[in-house]
């Protein structure tokens, strides 16, 4: 969360002149509603299912760039589908920088809490191994402007070896 994934996801797939997809933007389309709406009628595992259709129907397509939800490498079949679907980035961001980008954000229903601080904690202590677990390319995106964050991604993809 506050990572920079739809923003930076935004940029790259502009630079490697491809589609744009939000697995979130996506669910919204689908159903009609907003994400805490979903959350607050089906809770967070009605979220979860809806979102592991999503993803793989979105892993399946060719060339597009995906941006996800935060928890969407809680489910190892999302984690299958994400790996099996081309190559994954993971973008890295402190608590500290999470909390600063997210602040603000109404739209966060796990954030509705009197300390984000510590929710965002834990999410990343369970998240954090799932996502370097299938990651092709980890960045670190603190305080740092998208556009470098995009060419620092486009370098490392450029310098893999196929898998």
């Amino acid at each position: 969360m506050g990572a920079g994934k739809s923003t930076i996801g935004r940029l790259l797939a502009k630079e490697l002149r491809l589609p744009f997809k939000d697995s979130d933007k996506e669910i919204e389309q689908r159903t009609g509603a907003n994400i805490p709406w979903i959350f607050d009628v089906e809770g967070e595992q009605g979220f979860r299912e809806r979102e592991s259709a999503v993803i793989a129907d979105l892993c399946v397509e060719d060339g597009l760039v995906l941006a996800t939800g935060g928890g969407a490498v809680m489910r190892d079949e999302n984690r299958k589908a994400l790996y099996n679907g081309g190559r994954v980035v993971y973008l890295h961001a402190s608590v500290e920088q999470q909390i600063a980008r997210t602040a603000r954000d109404r739209n966060r229903p796990l954030l509705r809490t009197p300390d984000p601080g510590k929710v965002l904690r834990d999410l990343l202590a369970l998240r954090d191994p799932l996502y370097r677990e299938i990651a092709d390319v980890i960045i670190e995106t603190d305080e740092r402007p998208p556009r470098l964050v995009v060419q620092e991604i486009l370098e490392r993809l450029e310098a893999l070896s196929p898998r």
